[in-house]
């Protein structure tokens, strides 16, 4: 891969390395939500979800779209759902397997 690449995956991941962004993907997850409706969903403040969403549709995860004085966000990148289900996955068996190990000690 190429440097230019290299930077572009990196970019994309540092875009999901917040809690905050992922617990708005995984409202979305289930479909489209507005502003409003994420803003009390995650218990952010209106600023703050904003600006995850603002960067979570700048790394090309999210589309929006107004209307009226609206503002509704849905998943853009269905590789989206392939990464959370392939990593909550993981980090299931990770517990259940350090869970046995804790459980024949």
């Amino acid at each position: 891969m190429s440097d230019a690449l290299i930077e572009a995956v990196a970019s994309r991941f540092r875009a999901l390395a917040e809690p905050a962004r992922l617990r708005i993907l995984q409202h979305l997850l289930s479909g489209e939500r507005s502003v409003n409706d994420l803003t009390e969903a995650t218990e952010l403040s209106q600023a703050n979800t904003s600006k995850h969403l603002a960067t979570l549709h700048a790394a090309g995860f999210l589309e929006r779209r107004k209307e009226g004085t609206a503002v509704y966000y849905a998943i853009a990148d269905p590789v989206v759902h392939k990464l959370c289900d392939l990593m909550c996955a993981r980090i299931a068996a990770q517990a259940r397997a350090g869970a046995r190990a804790v459980g024949t000690r």
